[in-house]
């Protein structure tokens, strides 16, 4: 006589065939969410090996007495925190003292990244209003002013601002509207020789942020200018509140990297005077090399990179957070 399977068998051979599916669902979606952290693991790997290393041995070099002959002789002498003090209170003989540069770079900063962006967001509402042809020389000499080395730059810029053999001296003399400027030589004082390399710096800058502007007003929605020019509204109205809330977030990204750029920048105030003349011209970025490489104390040069580095942390840090929290509501 056939046997028929009871009913507490029946009953677990259907939770154990509900239980799969279940286990299934809930491994895939573990995966699920996992995910996104997937896809970002190979650039936080990357990071962590391009600069998280080289911040973490510079952070220990800057504990150290390092110099030439540590180097040499690969010698590891620990002592403390006595770099940031010096870094903080006692300047090599010869360098102006911590303040003073801190100032300097701050204030060279704030020029440049102001100048940078006033004229990029200019040129940028240039462009949506000038003809194809003008647009494309425009944007070409822009192009080749953006994609010039830093290098070539400041030595162009030596030349045309050279006291016998310069271009600006001439057309100045030329203009006779400020008197003669033959022979004048610009890079006598700290505050003129600022002046060039601020004039060379914005000048590389302004391409990128003038393109990156222009393409966020060419996702403005026309109609929206066209509808408030047909209720009157003027020019500087329809700036003021369409296109620079629409460029919000992109205009306080453009500020975010110019800040960086600006405040670490190097190539072209060194190219330019070597931080003269009188060490007028000497911004951290400087100030690090000068000692680190001309004077071989590199644990010293090390706290003072750390320094800058906090310093420019502590500043962009809640800039950062009002730039995310802006980011989220579009």
């Amino acid at each position: 006589m056939a046997r028929t399977p009871s009913t507490g068998n029946a009953h677990l051979g259907a939770s154990s065939q509900s239980a799969a599916p279940s286990r299934h669902r809930s491994s895939a979606r573990v995966i699920h969410d996992l995910m996104p952290y997937l896809a970002i693991l190979p650039t936080l790997v990357t990071f962590l090996v391009l600069l998280g290393y080289p911040v973490a041995l510079l952070f220990a070099t800057s504990l150290q007495k390092f110099g030439i002959y540590e180097l040499i002789n690969h010698v590891t002498t620990w002592i403390g925190l006595q770099n940031y003090y010096e870094v903080l209170f006692q300047s090599p003989q010869g360098l102006p003292d911590f303040a003073t540069v801190l100032f300097r770079t701050v204030a060279f900063m704030l020029v440049n990244v102001v100048l940078t962006i006033v004229g990029g967001t200019l040129i940028a509402l240039l462009l949506e209003r000038l003809n194809k042809w003008v647009r494309l020389i425009l944007t070409s000499s822009m192009v080749l002013a953006w994609a010039m080395p830093a290098v070539t730059g400041a030595v162009l810029f030596q030349w045309l601002f050279d006291s016998k053999l310069g271009v600006v001296n001439w057309a100045i003399s030329s203009l006779g509207i400020f008197g003669n400027y033959l022979n004048h030589d610009w890079f006598t004082t700290g505050f003129t020789t600022f002046g060039i390399v601020t004039l060379l710096i914005v000048w590389q800058a302004i391409p990128f942020i003038a393109f990156s502007l222009y393409a966020g007003i060419l996702s403005i929605p026309k109609e929206l200018p066209e509808a408030a020019r047909v209720d009157g509204a003027s020019e500087g109205q329809i700036f003021r509140h369409i296109t620079l809330p629409a460029l919000g977030p992109l205009l306080m990204m453009l500020v975010f990297l110019s800040v960086i750029w600006d405040f670490k920048v190097f190539t072209q105030v060194y190219a330019m005077a070597q931080g003269g003349p009188d060490e007028q011209t000497i911004t951290l970025s400087v100030y690090s090399y000068i000692v680190g490489i001309s004077e071989g104390k590199f644990g010293y040069a090390a706290a003072a990179s750390v320094v800058m580095l906090l310093l420019l942390l502590i500043v962009l840090v809640p800039y950062i957070r009002r730039m995310i929290k802006s980011l989220e509501g579009l």
